[in-house]
């Protein structure tokens, strides 16, 4: 998503908060009511509401809306906290864009929503969108074709995607940033035929466990950007996933996804991350890369230690503050631990199983790793994980090479010819399960329990 884009969503977001809390001036007289917020239980769509937005805009906090089989034409803007929104059959309630509306459902500076079981298709920006929240949940959601993000949350803290999946999107499959503190969790979410399988830009403490990312142009991108507040990203976890055959170039995709094609999981421009135990194979430029990334044209300045309160949005710093900026600026990956992944079968292409282009005095260590093509060859004699760092001999020329063979068209995100994932897994007991709402800091993870995943059967 461009910066322009970025910024036009937080406006509008905050345009709709104003609108629906009321004004000074006359309303018109068809003009939709306010929120209410005021309507305990459930509420059923279509039996008690016709449209999903009007049983939201009902809902009071600890609500469930429940929507019956049914396609929606709808773009549903959620001001109403604490409230879940959840679909009776995951396969069979389906939110429809047309190609002109913009969001399947969108939660606005609202805390603790939860939306469960359902599928969101054919949006011109977003599937799933959460903005501004505190608290955050969405599980056993399909997103399929959607103009930027299939599911998404921007400036938000305290969040959980599970038990989904994402396909179809330019941008990304699922995208969590510019929060400094995301205290976020991604676990059971399949991502594939994205630009990217997910985007991360300025998110720190993310986790990502037991996912898949596969046939998309890259597959797992944490990275910086001064185009978002909260630069740059530091310590996510990446744990367990499978992350195979991205560089598929018949896919849409646009920015980092165009440029950087054929890699399971890029780290650039992100800090102490920890990548563990993840099966990375098949990726035709390579399983892993640690790199730093040019940004031109740059609005801020690289911040050494985030502020984990940060709540800027994509707003410029002064017109003398960004002539002082170096031109590209290049964002460094610094202190990022690569360790005990299986990364097997990238080199086909010409690629690395694991590749790092960084110099030493960035302090990315590699050790443990199931690898057989290493960049350099003597990666984890010169950078092992606890030191000491010997000198680094990049082979930047033949990534930039490998990287320049690979451009292709971005395509179409609205005619690009996407796999049938089939019926997906339902949410257990959708029409009888209590609501929870997403309140409070996410539940740990336990990240030594975790094992390399086995091969995939499909």
């Amino acid at each position: 998503m461009t910066i322009t884009k970025r910024l036009l969503a937080v406006l509008l977001a905050v345009v709709f908060v104003a609108a629906a809390c009321g004004s000074d001036g006359d309303e018109s007289s068809d003009a939709p009511a306010a929120p209410t917020c005021d309507q305990e239980g459930t509420l059923n769509v279509p039996d008690d509401f016709d449209t999903i937005q009007e049983a939201a805009d009902k809902a009071a906090p600890g609500a469930l809306v429940l929507v019956a089989e049914g396609t929606y034409e709808e773009a549903v803007n959620v001001t109403c906290p604490d409230i879940t929104i959840r679909g009776i059959d995951r396969n069979n309630v389906v939110l429809e864009g047309g190609f002109e509306l913009e969001n399947g459902i969108r939660i606005l500076e609202t805390d603790g929503v939860v939306v469960e079981n359902m599928t969101a298709q054919n949006y011109t920006g977003n599937g799933f969108f959460w903005t501004g929240a505190d608290g955050y949940r969405g599980s056993y959601l399909t997103a399929i074709r959607n103009g930027d993000y299939g599911v998404y949350a921007y400036g938000s803290v305290n969040g959980v995607f599970e038990h989904s999946y994402g396909s179809g999107s330019p941008d990304a499959g699922i995208y969590i940033g510019q929060c400094g503190d995301c205290n976020a969790v991604i676990d059971d979410f399949t991502s594939e035929w994205n630009g990217l399988g997910y985007s991360g830009t300025n998110s720190t403490n993310v986790t990502i466990v037991n996912s898949t990312f596969r046939h998309n142009r890259s597959g797992i991108v944490p990275n910086a950007g001064s185009y978002e507040g909260c630069a740059p990203p530091i310590n996510n976890t990446i744990v367990g996933n499978v992350a195979s055959d991205n560089g598929n170039l018949e896919t849409s995709a646009i920015a980092v996804a165009a440029e950087f094609p054929g890699v399971g999981i890029i780290i650039t421009g992100s800090n102490d991350n920890f990548v563990a135990r993840n099966r990375v194979d098949d990726n035709p430029v390579a399983g892993i890369l640690v790199a730093p990334t040019p940004e031109s044209d740059p609005i801020g300045p690289i911040i050494e230690e985030p502020d984990p309160d940060c709540t800027e949005d994509s707003v410029p710093v002064s017109d003398a503050e960004i002539a002082e900026l170096p031109n590209p600026l290049v964002w460094h990956a610094h202190r990022n631990e690569v360790v005990d992944n299986l990364a097997q079968g990238n080199d086909a292409n010409g690629g690395w199983d694991i590749m790092t282009v960084e110099a030493a005095d960035t302090e990315n260590c590699f050790s443990g790793n199931d690898a057989a093509v290493l960049s350099p060859a003597d990666l984890e004699q010169v950078a092992p994980c606890g030191g000491p760092f010997g000198e680094i001999n990049a082979e930047s020329a033949a990534l930039i090479g490998l990287l320049d063979s690979m451009q292709a068209d971005q395509n179409d995100f609205e005619t690009v010819e996407l796999p049938d994932p089939g019926d997906l897994e339902n949410m257990p007991d959708a029409a009888t399960a209590p609501t929870e709402p997403a309140r409070g800091p996410v539940g740990e993870i336990d990240i030594d329990a975790i094992e390399v995943p086995a091969a995939p059967t499909d």
